[in-house]
This record gives structure tokens, sequence and C-alpha cells, in this order.
């Protein structure tokens, strides 16, 4: 993955925000929406758009872009700065492998501790029981 590539290739787009704000926030684009088009990219390998695809699939148009919005922020500039760090945040998560489950035995004295366990259990239950039949 190139960071500054992937920065390169991002599409930026200011719309007004919705919510309180009064005038100003009547008059003013606020709101930044983030686009940014995966299978175009050049900062991405084969591998890492397909994994893209699969991990962020709920996020991808059926064009193939990434859209992305943020409106916490009055202000554009640091709106625009929030949503290019939750873009990074984004594709770097989806990025990661898994690790690999290892298969474990039980331990000799947990399968010991399980079965005094189970004893101790039917005792009880055994004990509920009338004791004239």
């Amino acid at each position: 993955m190139d960071k500054e590539q992937l920065l390169a290739e991002l599409h930026f787009k200011a719309v007004r925000s919705s919510g309180p704000g009064g005038q100003h926030a009547n008059k003013t684009a606020t709101k930044v929406e983030l686009s940014f088009e995966v299978d175009a990219s050049e900062g991405l390998s084969e591998e890492e758009k397909a994994r893209i695809h699969k991990r962020l699939s709920n996020r991808i148009t059926k064009e193939g872009m990434l859209k992305m919005q943020c409106e916490e922020s009055r202000s554009q500039h640091t709106n625009r700065e929030l949503v290019t760090e939750s873009f990074l945040k984004e594709i770097q998560d989806a990025l990661k492998k898994k690790k690999v489950r290892k298969k474990t035995k039980p331990t000799k004295a947990s399968k010991i501790r399980r079965l005094k366990q189970k004893k101790q259990k039917s005792e009880i239950k055994a004990n509920r029981k009338n004791p004239l039949k």
C-alpha cells in the first residue's frame, strides 16, 4: 500500500451539513464527502484491492467507489482531515491479515477439573431425589 499515492487519488466534495448551526450552517458547505475508486487505484496491488472489496463490501458502491463522509466539525478543513484519517484507518484495518488459530489440546489438569465438577453436579442432583423410592 502506497499511502502517498492513495492520498493523491482521493476526491473530496463539500456539501451543506445537516443539523444545528443557524444562518452560518445554512450558507456554508462544511460536510465533506470522500470518494475513492478502489479498482483504478495505482497505490494498491491486486491482492490488496481484492481484500478491500471483501472486507469493505458494505461501503463500496456498485461502480467500485468507496464513499465516506464527515460532518463532525463546523470547519470544512477539519472535516476533511477527519475523513482522511478515518479512510486511512479503514484501509489499514481491511488490509490486516487475521492470525490463524492454532488448535490446542486440553491439559490433563483441566480434564480432571472438568470431571470433578461433573461428579459434584451429579451428586447435587442425586441428593434432590426422594430417598424412599
